[in-house]
């Protein structure tokens, strides 16, 4: 989420600083004169250029005396316009660097967009900084994409390679779409990056296929930043030869409540297995235990005894939780569910799942961003509808938006009733609505909005909301909707068409005969996802840039083990998914 991207935009930067590749500007020199205090308090009595440059002066002690806080403030309250050029460039220099410091990408972005205002009358250093900066707030602030571009063509200008970590950082971010955007308007340069960024992806699993292939990419690019300097991330993988996984044992049940959902997600692991194998990587074995009629123990015991080198499962959540609450775990595991701890502190434990909550969280960062802050929000009135609505709270509040009223609907109740009362229970009036709810009942809320002349309210839903297959005449009333669901059930909007998703051959074989179920192709996505994530279980351990393009979304690891959902937007247009308009992002990286 957006917190793990400012931490790494940070490091970027602390890293780009020590390198020396900000500008050593007079901002930073030693300064002995009035202080802070008194130069605001002058710039009170002052109008105009005096009282903006002063006030400029008073951000710079405070920023030497280590206050970047209070420093930003004052830069950000001066009038720049009445800063001659000289003065605006020392500001604009000062203000990104502490910014960024203070994790405000809005205040950077405004900085540095200094460079379109008077770029040429900029020297190349600083305006190479101001550059760089902007590259680092964008990624800050979640849009990798433009991050990217702006970094490539800055490296295009200056070939440092000190920019390749954070340039690859942002690849990795990045969909099959994006990353086809950015080959075709950044130039040769950007393409190489882009040959290189889809080699990881599509070779991950395979490490020997992997670095074959990007030794052949080398020869061949050999100009390149990054054949010249490789990313941190793939040459960590080098510690990973002769450690590929061959043996996976798989903990599923055969009987009882979760075996048709077993049943799913073992028909997408050896349906991606043998696409994999078909397309002549080195693929694991999958042999299968029946976690219904053993204990945790037993199974592992068997597992060990049979060669695994990783494990995939348990499914109950029960037996998840039982595992989150070791120290560690006999055999790496990739569970397929989230334990009911608020941590999980097993080490080598790692949990994966089709969760809501997941679903809720982006939804309330994305809506932020979108610059709402009063939400209503619908769930029904059950254990699902509270874990879900707990996880857009916390991720709202944490955001700093407010709550202007909540609705625990009776799912079989009256749509109107539970509407009218989201409206006028609050002491506040909401400017968006989250909504968690089934097709048949999401269809109703729209139309009932418009009869309670709320029509123009915004509607952020869940995956829950779409039936799973293009349905014009009963989702016409959806118009206006967005959502977020998984890759494969939204291809066209998440990849720009079915044969650009990830793992588009296995998605094919397994809708053969599928096409009108939904529900199963969400299992068979989840099932292809987890056979990938646990052959790459050993690269979570040695490399710490972690995002995994799946059919369930955009796939990466918490510090804890839990794997982390992002995925696409969409809005109903003409009662199909269509490409939304979104703040600040683009449709996949609103996290």
């Amino acid at each position: 989420m957006r917190t793990s991207l400012r931490r790494l935009a940070g490091v970027m930067l602390a890293t780009l600083l020590l390198a020396g590749c900000a500008s050593t500007s007079s901002i930073v020199d030693r300064f002995n004169g009035p202080s802070a205090d008194t130069l605001l308090q002058q710039a009170r009595q002052q109008q105009g250029a005096q009282a903006a440059a002063t006030r400029l002066q008073a951000a710079q002690i405070l920023a030497r005396q280590g206050d970047n806080a209070q420093a930003l403030r004052v830069a950000n309250e001066l009038d720049r316009q009445q800063l001659d050029n000289s003065k605006r460039i020392e500001w604009a220099l000062l203000t990104s660097r502490i910014a960024l410091d203070q994790e405000d990408p809005g205040s950077a972005l405004k900085a540095t967009s200094l460079l379109d205002e008077i770029g040429s009358a900029i020297n190349v250093d600083d305006r190479n900084t101001l550059r760089q900066r902007r590259g680092l707030a964008q990624a800050m602030q979640g849009d990798a994409r433009s991050a990217a571009m702006t970094l490539i063509r800055l490296q295009q200008d200056t070939d440092n390679t000190a920019l390749n970590d954070t340039i690859w950082q942002q690849l990795s971010r990045l969909d099959a779409r994006q990353l086809g955007e950015l080959a075709e308007q950044g130039g040769p340069l950007a393409r190489g990056w882009v040959e290189l960024a889809q080699l990881r992806r599509s070779r991950s699993g395979d490490i020997a296929g992997l670095f074959n292939a990007i030794q052949q990419w080398q020869q061949a690019n050999a100009s390149h930043p990054a054949a010249r300097r490789l990313p941190t991330d793939l040459t960590q993988l080098q510690s990973l030869k002769g450690r590929e996984i061959h043996q996976v044992a798989v903990f599923l049940p055969r009987s009882g409540p979760l075996s048709t959902v077993a049943n799913a997600l073992r028909e997408g692991m050896e349906a991606r297995a043998a696409t994999a194998r078909t397309e002549g990587e080195q693929v694991p074995e999958l042999s299968f235990y029946d976690s219904a009629s053993a204990n945790l123990q037993s199974l592992y015991g068997k597992a060990m005894m049979d060669g695994a080198q990783v494990v995939i499962g348990p499914l109950d959540k029960s037996k998840v939780s039982q595992l989150e609450t070791r120290s560690d775990v006999p055999i790496q595991t990739l569970a397929l569910n989230y334990g009911t701890h608020d941590h999980n502190t097993a080490s080598g434990l790692y949990e994966y799942g089709l969760s809501a909550e997941d679903e809720a969280r982006q939804a309330a960062h994305q809506a932020r961003l979108d610059g709402h802050s009063q939400a209503g929000i619908m769930v029904p009135d059950n254990d699902w509808g509270s874990r879900v609505l707990d996880a857009f709270r916390q991720q709202w509040q944490q955001e700093g938006g407010q709550i202007a009223s909540i609705v625990n609907y009776d799912p079989k109740g009256s749509v109107a009733s539970s509407t009218r009362t989201l409206l006028k229970s609050g002491q506040s009036k909401p400017d968006m609505l989250f909504l968690l709810a089934l097709p048949d009942y999401a269809r109703q809320i729209p139309p009932t909005l418009k009869y309670l002349y709320a029509g123009d309210l915004p509607v952020y839903a869940t995956s829950h909301a779409y039936a799973g297959t293009p349905q014009p005449r009963l989702d016409s009333d959806l118009d206006g909707v967005k959502f977020v669901d998984i890759p494969w059930q939204i291809p066209d909007v998440a990849a720009g068409g079915a044969d650009a998703v990830p793992f588009a051959t296995t998605r094919q074989q397994l809708l053969q005969g599928n096409e009108n179920n939904p529900g199963l192709l969400k299992l068979h996505a989840m099932g292809v996802d987890a056979f990938e994530l646990a052959r790459r279980l050993p690269i979570f351990s040695a490399t710490s840039n972690n995002v995994m393009q799946g059919a369930t979304g955009k796939l990466s690891p918490r510090d804890d083990g839990r794997i982390i959902r992002t995925l696409p937007w969409a809005v109903f247009r003409n009662g199909e998914p269509g490409l939304p308009g979104l703040s600040g992002l683009s449709p996949d990286t609103a996290r």
